[in-house]
């Protein structure tokens, strides 16, 4: 398999006081979540809920978002349909000059990055400005998400401070976190009091009212929102769900599942738009429908993008989400990428190790260790199996197909001792740094039972 991820670790991981505090403090969400979840007798039965309203929206995707569309449009919403980023991209523009934008004060969205939404405004000549407290602070580094909910979590906060002290002018040496938010604070201020429009992303879509609802611990959303008399807001088509009762169940999970918090600090419903204002939704599709006829793949969609996989995946941890080429990283990451272009993002395919922790905590309970296996065996298929895997495979094969030579080797596999340990200090392979083998017995345990060295106590 690729050692792009691999190499792009070994990177990341030579700063290795700074790569021990992110899994230490990935770690330390998972645990609130942790306590969430221990908390509620019921949450077993709402993660199974979740799944099965996700398993049956998305079977009846066209239906809920025909009553999405025509309720918002009741309301007195524009409704968009984007069949992919570019039409995305190419109507947000057109909205934006038809109002004479020039600033444009965005809220949190995977799929305007998804989209590559920012450069392509910047370029047709509109400001574009990030009032999410982690996506500002990796917008004035010129750097994307490291994390879907948190996406500046890589960050220290004295690097923070630095570059604030740089960017926005805050006192020398303060890092603070609570100066620093305050400094954030003070500088997003002007930028929402001069901005011609709002774009937020969207949580979730009620299909039986038409409305959005989006859930932020900043009140950035409705600052984007209540201050620009244009709203716009970008949402994936997988994002729609039947109804209030349905949005009860995911209000529960997924504060709970993301940050360990009972729930976020503001949760905004956008039914219409203002008053004297105007709202626009656009429903992207971007090879969603696609990944919906994937037989083995689709319960990736059920996603609700909480980031609990991330928190408690060891290889993401362990490795930072710069190491993957998805923009999205860890569990749900590699899964996305591969559905979207396994040739191109095949390299994550070899970041997990199949512990399965991401599936015990995923709040919608998305197969996702199951579905990574999976795209390792489609590997071959499409020409990005590596070719050591195959040649053992075969040995492997040619070995267990023979008795007498399967024989032959358990009594020379003592020899293999020696062999591991030599090619370990040696670094012949990846795979063996950081691990050991058991020693292989000098006989095997046939062997031991053919000359009656095995007792049998009963």
């Amino acid at each position: 398999m690729s050692t792009r991820h691999s190499k792009a670790a070994k990177q990341f991981l030579k700063n290795g006081e700074k790569a021990q505090w992110q899994d230490n403090t990935l770690w330390g969400v998972r645990v609130k979540r942790d306590r969430m979840a221990k908390g509620l007798d019921e949450w077993e039965s709402l993660r199974n809920a979740a799944s099965d309203i996700k398993k049956h929206t998305l079977s009846h995707l066209d239906i809920y978002l025909e009553k999405f569309a025509s309720n918002a449009e009741a309301n007195g919403v524009n409704v968009h349909w984007a069949k992919d980023a570019d039409e995305f991209n190419a109507i947000v523009l057109d909205i934006l000059q038809s109002h004479d934008v020039r600033k444009l004060v965005k809220s949190k969205s995977m799929l305007t990055e998804e989209c590559e939404m920012n450069p392509y405004l910047e370029a047709h000549g509109v400001e574009v400005v990030e009032t999410d407290l982690g996506e500002r602070i990796i917008q004035l580094l010129d750097q994307k998400p490291s994390h879907i909910v948190m996406p500046a979590i890589h960050l220290t906060q004295e690097e923070v401070g630095e570059l604030f002290e740089k960017e926005l002018g805050s006192e020398k040496g303060n890092s603070d976190p609570t100066y620093l938010t305050y400094c954030a604070r003070e500088s997003l201020r002007n930028e929402f009091l001069t901005a011609d429009a709002g774009l937020t992303g969207a949580n979730f879509g009620v299909a039986e009212t038409g409305e959005i609802v989006i859930c932020t611990n900043e009140g950035n959303a409705d600052m984007s929102t209540s201050v620009p008399k244009l709203h716009i807001a970008a949402m994936g088509i997988e994002k729609v769900i039947p109804d209030y009762k349905s949005l009860a169940v995911f209000h529960r999970l997924l504060a709970r599942s993301a940050t360990g918090q009972p729930s976020t600090t503001f949760t905004s419903h956008f039914r219409k738009p203002r008053p004297g204002g105007e709202m626009h939704i656009i429903l992207v599709d971007n090879g969603r429908s696609r990944m919906l006829a994937q037989e083995k793949h689709w319960e990736t969609l059920k996603c609700i993008r909480c980031g609990a996989c991330m928190n408690t995946c060891p290889v993401y941890r362990r490795s930072g989400g710069y190491s993957y080429t998805y923009f999205i990283p860890g569990p749900i990451g590699i899964n996305l990428g591969m559905a979207r272009d396994a040739k191109k993002y095949h390299d994550n395919a070899s970041a997990c190790s199949l512990c399965c922790s991401c599936d015990n905590v995923c709040p919608a309970k998305v197969n996702l260790s199951e579905q990574i296996y999976s795209w390792r065996q489609e590997l071959k298929s499409f020409g990005k199996a590596p070719m050591t895997k195959e040649v053992m495979s075969r040995g492997m094969k040619t070995v267990f197909d023979r008795p007498s030579l399967y024989n032959l080797a358990l009594k020379c596999s003592p020899l293999i001792n020696a062999a591991v340990t030599c090619s370990q200090a040696a670094s012949l392979h990846l795979w063996g740094k950081g691990r050991s083998l058991p020693e292989f017995a000098k006989e095997s345990f046939h062997s031991m039972w053919v000359k009656g060295k095995v007792k049998n106590d009963k």
